[in-house]
């Protein structure tokens, strides 16, 4: 799932690519990602882009037609993506279901006036890409709910422990809680906390003032460092530079780096649950510990 660093460089990619152009059509390939009817999608056509703005992990494209200002606003979840063309097939789009394929659906087609555009897809079974038309993104509940952004200069390290105090859970939960701090999921997570030294289990009720401080940079530190190797490249090339960029996210096995850059000796170990995994270093988070997976454990019984 593309998080803040990427949804931010997809932003700046369509912001430059769509910017000042007429949107010719809007269509709609699957009906389930679209959650809202009215205004409907082809009351876009016609109006121009203004720019392109994130919320969080939202993107959102603010078109100005000629009745008023609209907002093409999207989330991406898990299998969703944005595919540009700088000449998009003439072809119309068939609209479906959605279906059960584990391959690429088309969702959503948007095409400019010279004949380039994007297209919002979704892989996988489990369909969660959420389309939305509106007059204004506080319309949608989980935009208007989203909580304080962890690079806004608003995000102090009082803020943060503010919210480490407000409800004494994991902190892995706090910082993929999008209520609490916007933009950051389960990849990011992990990543801070190894930099942090934290077990992502470790309490939010027991941070100290010192240890909150820590947190607050490796969030920071994380976050900019991701968004400097994510700027710039095209969507395509961007799931990989994710990918590549990850110390512990998605290295189950591998030589743990360190979370100071010097490797400490370990291994990166993962938990896994229902839907997704979190990894993370024994050495370097947990005091040499590992983590129980209690998926694992019933499988060695």
């Amino acid at each position: 799932m593309p998080e803040l660093p990427e949804v931010a460089a997809l932003a700046d990619f369509l912001r430059e690519r769509t910017s000042g152009h007429t949107v010719r059509s809007v269509e709609v390939g699957s009906i389930a990602a679209l959650k809202t009817f009215s205004p409907a999608p082809d009351a876009l056509a016609g109006g121009t882009v203004t720019d392109v703005v994130r919320h969080g992990k939202w993107l959102d494209v603010v078109v100005a037609t000629a009745d008023e200002p609209l907002h093409l606003v999207f989330h991406l979840s898990r299998g969703g993506w944005v595919r540009w063309s700088d000449s998009l097939s003439t072809k119309p789009v068939r609209p479906s279901l959605g279906g059960s394929s584990r391959g690429a659906v088309l969702a959503l087609r948007v095409r400019l006036d010279d004949g380039g555009g994007f297209d919002l897809t979704e892989a996988g079974t489990r369909k969660r890409l959420a389309v939305h038309v509106v007059r204004d993104p506080a319309e949608i509940e989980m935009v208007a709910s989203l909580g304080v952004e962890p690079l806004d200069p608003a995000f102090t390290t009082d803020v943060l422990g503010e919210l480490l105090t407000r409800k004494n859970q994991q902190v892995k939960g706090l910082l993929r809680d999008q209520r609490a701090i916007a933009g950051i999921g389960n990849a990011y997570s992990d990543e801070i906390l190894l930099v942090s030294r934290f077990s992502p289990y470790k309490l939010t009720g027991s941070f100290t003032p010192e240890e909150t401080a820590r947190l607050h940079t490796a969030i920071g530190d994380v976050l900019t460092e991701a968004i400097a190797t994510a700027s710039g490249k095209p969507a395509k090339e961007l799931k990989d530079a994710k990918r590549a960029g990850m110390r512990v996210h998605g290295r189950t096995g591998e030589p743990c780096p360190g979370w100071n850059g010097v490797p400490c000796g370990d291994t990166v170990h993962e938990v896994s649950f229902a839907d997704r995994s979190m990894q993370y270093c024994p050495t370097c988070q947990t005091g040499g510990k590992p983590l129980a997976d209690r998926r694992m454990s019933k499988l060695l019984r």
